[in-house]
């Protein structure tokens, strides 16, 4: 049976939703491998999520949201990926890695937020400028599909930054 085609933003949504439950489980784990297995799940979840926005679904928003917003979105997208390298190069026993899945957490919520403001946030402004949101649904939904399937046998790349230059200290 044919699922309904899910819109854009309810699929983003979903995905959000689902990494916020991860987070939780991360915080009740105990245990080393209990928490990098859900540490290692919520940075595939998230690497995937930031795939598809920054390909499908940031694009179809420029020239029709605030670029402020916008440029916000791949500035915490980045900071993210900063923080799932670091969590996915390390583990359990390493002195910050529950400080930096906390960190990444506290990044996520906030993006969130600002994404799924109410009346002003990025996806309320994408839905009121008129995007075919059942399209770009479909779009995301058949990317995030292949990159999954791609993220779970390969590992998750080594990201790519949209914003940040590398700097050495």
């Amino acid at each position: 049976m044919e699922s309904k085609p899910q819109d854009a933003i309810a699929l983003l949504k979903d995905d959000h939703r689902k990494v916020e439950e991860l987070f939780a489980e991360f915080e009740r784990a105990s245990g080393d491998g209990r928490k990098r297995k859900i540490a290692e799940q919520i940075c595939l979840e998230l690497s995937v999520h930031a795939s598809i926005e920054e390909e499908i679904f940031y694009p179809a928003c420029e020239g029709k949201v605030e670029e402020d917003l916008l440029k916000e979105a791949y500035v915490e997208h980045d900071g993210a990926k900063v923080l799932i390298a670091e969590i996915e190069a390390g583990g359990p026993s390493d002195e910050f890695y529950d400080a930096k899945v906390t960190v990444l957490q506290e990044q996520i919520e906030h993006h969130v937020e600002e994404e799924e403001k109410r009346m002003e946030g990025l996806f309320a402004q994408a839905r009121k400028a008129g995007i075919d949101m059942e399209a770009l649904g479909e779009q995301l939904r058949r990317r995030k599909e292949m990159l999954t399937t791609e993220y779970k046998a390969t590992g998750t790349p080594t990201p790519e930054l949209t914003t940040m230059t590398e700097t050495r200290v």
